[in-house]
């Protein structure tokens, strides 16, 4: 990523020494009376200097069977020399060549963001080794290997705190301003500042495999994914361009042979038609706001994987969201247990909490904090197996439990006599998730759980309606009293419940068929296939994960839904631009046709709008750069 100062680059010494060459040449002809032999040797040698770089594009886009601008300031240098405007020439060469290296300059800028990333990574670790502190590269570091952060040091690599607490300013990685605290078992991220405690992590990845690098990694490669926008620009640049050599073509020919007009007015006229158009502009208006673009969006902890989801996610109509973890909290606990057997209410929690220990379903986390509350031995559990979107089932002293939902039980042929079924009935209604416990034959007690909605989840939803999304949508596991209460409460538009992973994929194919292009917006793992049938599918709260990282096609990497809001707005922004900036090209470029046509612009004026045009371009992209999540979650901004 390490790159020279512009102005010592090779093509830059050489403008300079073209553009001093053909002023000098100038000055000295009109003021100091510089013979014309000179003049015409001095213009040469500029030409010469200024066009190996445009010469040498221009001989590789032949090779490739393209007509490119290179190819068009060749013929039109060659033209104009042949008509005896050395000046004018070596004007052509110099101004062509200012304006390729400044919009060299100017998207290299838009490309900082993955630049800025990588320098974000400290290149060292103070790692302790046999008791000692030794100072090592920070991928020399292997995982296990215990590394020291002192207060304020940037942490060098990703891993779990094992001793020391302190905060950590994790904005690099999720966009969050606010410092994290840390204490011994919680993750802490490459590049992330360490607070003012000293912390001693136990490395979990290598640097090439951090969550920095895997970030990098995506923006870098969304930098070349091309989107509708850019794809019809290059199909058109593909047309466009041979058609205008022909017309160029055809203004010498059929002036001269069939008119009697003056070959060397039309021959004029035509390379000015050349230079103007090969528009530079367009070339580079929709590959400049998409860099931008994800640009600010990685720098605000939004991971777009390319320009096409970037265009996707702005014509969004429906976003569609999975409800634990995502709208909720994701850490329900428990508040009721309800036996309906002879087991006690301890035996029943110790049971649960055995077959939920082996259970990655987010309910299991609150069974099995209870059960380590009121201090309950967990027994062990063999023949272990998750009943996907159902629940679990095990062994216990050679006793098969099963734990999971009423609708389990009901494929089961369990029956449940008129008091369970009234239970169950009004602790969903409380907007609680029922679990039942039982054997094959018979359900032995409930536990109720209940999570609550994010803090800011009603206010998110509010604001993404404002934006234009036609529905939002909470697709749940959950039973629809649960599910149902939820949703009122936050203000959906619509709730579907009790739904398996397949019926997500049904459920997202039925909202397409009526809506358009819907969003799901998942934790990344769990809701795997229903985010791939998606138009775009949206990882939340995904810093550390990298399968989410790998499988969606945005991350969001805070567990902040004004993320979304933030994405939905940035998105829109920016095919906002990409239209602006490919009408204000197509515009300039029939404009400067007509012109050139008509004999009204010179040969360097044309040059030199073309170029400029490609500079307002840019600088209309780069608008983005400063619009900030903070300002997309104002209230009543657009």
């Amino acid at each position: 990523m390490s790159k020279s100062k512009w102005w010592k680059q090779p093509r830059t010494v050489l403008l300079i020494i073209s553009g001093i060459t053909t002023v000098f040449t100038l000055i000295s002809e009109l003021f100091l009376g510089l013979p014309e032999i000179w003049a015409v040797a001095l213009y040469g040698v500029a030409i010469i200097i200024g066009g190996i770089y445009p010469a040498k594009s221009a001989w590789m886009d032949l090779r490739r069977r393209k007509l490119s601008i290179n190819t068009l300031l060749i013929v039109g240098v060659i033209g104009t020399i042949y008509l005896g405007l050395w000046e004018e020439a070596a004007g052509l060469v110099v101004i062509f060549s200012l304006g390729e290296v400044l919009e060299a300059y100017a998207v290299n800028k838009a490309r900082d963001s993955v630049r800025a990333l990588v320098e974000l990574a400290p290149r060292e670790a103070t790692v302790l080794r046999e008791g000692r502190e030794v100072r090592i590269l920070a991928d020399e570091v292997e995982i296990g290997d215990r590394v020291l952060i002192r207060p304020g040091e940037k942490i060098p690599v990703d891993g779990v705190v094992v001793s020391g607490t302190s905060t950590a300013d994790q904005s690099t990685i999720t966009g969050e301003s606010i410092p994290v605290a840390k204490i011994s078992g919680d993750e802490v991220y490459a590049s992330t500042m360490n607070g003012r405690g000293a912390l001693e992590i136990e490395v979990t990845k290598l640097a090439q495999d951090t969550t920095l690098s895997k970030i990098i990694e995506l923006v870098a490669n969304a930098q070349g994914d091309k989107g509708k926008a850019q794809r019809f620009s290059e199909r058109f640049g593909e047309v466009y361009t041979p058609i205008m050599f022909v017309i160029a073509v055809l203004m010498v020919v059929i002036p001269t042979l069939f008119f009697g007009q003056p070959f060397d007015t039309w021959l004029y006229r035509a390379l000015i038609v050349l230079v103007v158009s090969c528009s530079c502009s367009l070339v580079i208006s929709v590959p400049v706001a998409v860099v931008t673009g994800v640009g600010n969006a990685a720098r605000n902890g939004v991971m777009v994987k390319g320009g096409s989801y970037m265009e996707t996610a702005s014509h969004i109509q429906v976003v569609a969201f999975d409800k634990t973890g995502t709208l909720t909290v994701g850490k329900p606990s428990v508040t009721d247990i309800v036996s309906v057997s002879d087991l006690s209410k301890e035996k029943l929690l110790g049971i649960a909490g055995a077959l939920e220990k082996l259970s990655e379903h987010p309910l299991a986390e609150a069974i099995l904090q209870e059960a380590s509350k009121r201090n309950i031995n967990l027994p062990g559990v063999e023949e272990f197996d998750t009943l996907t979107g159902r629940g679990a089932k095990g062994s216990i002293n050679r006793t098969t439990y099963y734990i999971g939902s009423p609708r389990l039980f009901s494929e089961l042929n369990v029956k449940l006599n008129q008091d369970q079924l009234k239970q169950i009935e009004t602790l969903q209604g409380q907007g609680k998730t029922v679990t039942l416990l039982g054997t094959a034959d018979l359900v032995l007690g409930l536990i109720a759980i209940a999570d609550r909605p994010k803090e800011n989840a009603k206010q998110a939803i509010q604001r993404l309606k404002t934006t234009g999304v036609k529905r939002i949508v909470m697709l749940t596991g959950d039973n629809r009293l649960t599910g149902e209460a939820i949703g009122r409460e936050l203000g959906v538009d619509e709730v579907r419940a009790e739904l398996l992973p397949e019926d997500k994929i049904t459920a997202i194919k039925e909202l397409q068929k009526k809506y358009g292009l819907v969003a799901m917006v998942g934790d990344g793992v769990n809701d795997a296939p229903a985010l791939a049938q998606a138009d775009v599918g949206i990882a939340m709260g995904v810093q550390g994960t990298d399968v989410a990282l790998e499988t969606a096609d945005i991350a969001l990497m805070q567990d902040n839904l004004d993320q979304l809001v933030y994405l939905i707005k940035l998105s829109r922004k920016t095919v906002a631009k990409i239209h602006q900036n490919i009408g204000f090209s197509l515009a300039l470029v029939a404009l400067l046709i007509v012109t050139a046509l008509t004999g009204v612009m010179s040969l360097t004026t044309g040059l030199l709008l073309n170029e400029g045009s490609a500079l307002v371009v840019i600088a209309n992209a780069m608008v983005l750069r400063k619009y900030q999540m903070n300002k997309a979650n104002a209230i009543g901004n657009e």
